[in-house]
């Protein structure tokens, strides 16, 4: 592989792991933090059964994304398959979360514990000979169609999640004088075959074996003369396919419906290329394809001009224009109901900042050096730090209030704040411990539950009197608490919906439609220091 890297700008790694991560959706925001940092691109799949990914970048930041993943003990002998490329792979990170990593949809399914066994490269081909095996290539049609080992059944699925229903009615399956065959499974990198021989097992399936590391690992290890592979191995990034020593294939892929395109297909009268191809030229429409091609055309030009994106210059440039080098400095994260109030105040006052989205699991050291609480809003200004939410959204509301949120009337203001004082205290409290009972060492949240409870009735109460909870237009109160409401709401929406709040379920739905909160809730990225400044309001 080094002789190989020395030749290559990008290095491609592919992994997988099943593995027990309750936490997974807590994994997501550093992560996603931490590729970025590195300039790696690709996908990373979280979920509660484990993590599957594949990602590139240049070698040295690769292999720091496979060592951070590493650094967790539940994945400390993850393995991983390179190749190399002279084109980046992938153009953009992310990192989603999933129910499965791979989707078979089928309950009770443990890779873990209910796998078949493992076959070495090396020792396939002497078990895929054997007349009494029952070789089954367990991917999706598109991928079969171009290569696969030689006598391999292909199911012809469009889907994973669709093997379950071949393998109940599988004639090739069929017992014989009793006896259930020997069956062999293989995939592109060993995670589907995982799951489907634990599949087959349930079906009581005994010898029941799956090619260890995939057709990747497969094609990397035995060479072309020795080999019973016959085509090219589908991948899902911008190579579309890879062949022995997995150099990089010749096939094309279809940039409409991102299938690979078969030998042939770009002679068709339905191929137009980054618009259709004959597999999708019937299923998208006419104005979908237009899109395409205006989307081509915009490829075209940013490639000759040497440019990634067409539009990234110019959004930068917008950007700068709406963000003065005196601009405030939010450091902020998207579901904090704290950072959502002062981002509302902010967003009436017409106040432009940057925003810095902060991972939680991993504050910036520039937001703790300003800000040692380690808790966010925090508003850096040319000549202060408000590291309060309700400070920053006086501070926003005094600076420009064209919408009126803070009351003229001294009486009437000091009554707001003191709302607003009644749910930063006792009904945060409560809401804390109804929303995390485990964090505070108790069995459930009911009791607090029914505490926080009291504080809504009041709400309610004032509901039916005007309104807002400010008055007869929105103010003040209703932006410093709604987002704590929310949050209650959402710990458990059934229960919150069959309580007789009818004012108080009203005024949330209105505030959760409004153009309003859509603003405040925009998604962004996790920042890191070397991100370049991203203004909020959105651009």
């Amino acid at each position: 592989m080094n002789a190989i890297a020395t030749e290559h700008v990008f290095l491609t790694a592919a992994f997988y792991k099943f593995v027990d991560l309750p936490d997974f959706q807590e994994l997501k925001p550093p992560l996603l933090a931490f590729c970025e940092a590195h300039h790696v691109k690709g996908m990373i799949l979280l979920a509660r059964e484990g993590i599957n990914s594949t990602i590139a970048g240049a070698p040295a930041d690769v292999q720091a994304v496979l060592a951070y993943l590493r650094a967790d003990p539940r994945l400390a002998d993850l393995e991983h398959k390179e190749s190399y490329a002279d084109e980046p792979p992938f153009h953009r990170m992310k990192v989603r979360l999933k129910k499965e990593i791979v989707t078979m949809g089928v309950e009770g399914i443990s890779p873990v514990h209910m796998a078949g066994t493992y076959v070495k490269p090396q020792d396939w081909n002497d078990l895929i000979s054997d007349p009494d095996v029952v070789l089954i290539d367990t991917r999706n049609d598109y991928e079969v169609e171009i290569g696969t080992f030689e006598g391999a059944i292909n199911p012809d699925i469009q889907t994973f999640s669709q093997l379950s229903a071949w393998v109940e009615k599988a004639q090739a399956l069929e017992a014989v004088n009793g006896r259930k065959p020997k069956v062999a499974m293989f995939c592109t990198g060993g995670i589907r075959c995982e799951k489907s021989t634990a599949l087959m097992r349930t079906h009581g399936f005994d010898e029941v074996f799956h090619l260890q590391g995939g057709i990747l690992k497969y094609l990397e290890q035995i060479p072309p003369e020795k080999s019973l592979w016959r085509g090219e191995c589908f991948v899902f990034d911008e190579r579309t396919s890879v062949g022995h020593g997995l150099v990089p294939g010749k096939m094309g892929i279809c940039r409409s419906c991102r299938d690979p395109l078969a030998e042939g297909m770009i002679d068709s009268p339905l191929f137009e290329l980054g618009v259709s191809c004959p597999r999708c030229h019937a299923t998208t429409s006419e104005e979908h394809k237009q899109r395409a091609r205006e989307r081509q055309k915009q490829f075209v030009l940013a490639k000759a001009r040497g440019q990634v994106h067409l539009g990234e210059p110019q959004k930068q440039k917008n950007i700068a224009a709406l963000l003065p080098q005196d601009a405030p400095v939010l450091y902020s994260f998207r579901r904090c109901p704290y950072a959502m109030r002062a981002r509302m105040a902010l967003l009436a006052a017409g106040i432009r900042c940057e925003i810095r989205e902060v991972a939680l699991a991993q504050k910036p050291q520039s937001m703790l050096d300003v800000s040692p609480k380690g808790t966010v809003p925090v508003l850096v200004l040319k000549d202060a730090v408000l590291e309060q939410s309700l400070d920053i959204v006086l501070w926003a509301l005094r600076q420009h209030d064209p919408q009126s949120w803070l009351p003229a009337d001294s009486q009437v203001q000091t009554e707001q704040l003191a709302l607003i004082g009644q749910c930063d205290g006792e009904f945060k409290h409560h809401l804390d411990r109804y929303k995390y009972p485990q964090r505070y060492q108790l069995n459930d949240g009911v009791a607090d539950r029914e505490a926080g409870a009291v504080f809504l009735l009041q709400l309610n109460q004032l509901l039916t009197r005007n309104l807002f909870l400010s008055g007869q237009t929105w103010g003040l109160a209703d932006a410093a608490i709604a987002p704590f409401v929310r949050q209650f709401a959402h710990t458990d929406p059934g229960w919150f919906s069959a309580q007789a709040w009818a004012k108080l379920q009203q005024w949330l739905s209105d505030f959760e439609n409004s153009a309003r909160y859509q603003q405040c809730m925009h998604k962004y990225k996790v920042w890191y220091p070397d991100h370049k400044p991203v203004a909020f309001p959105p651009v």
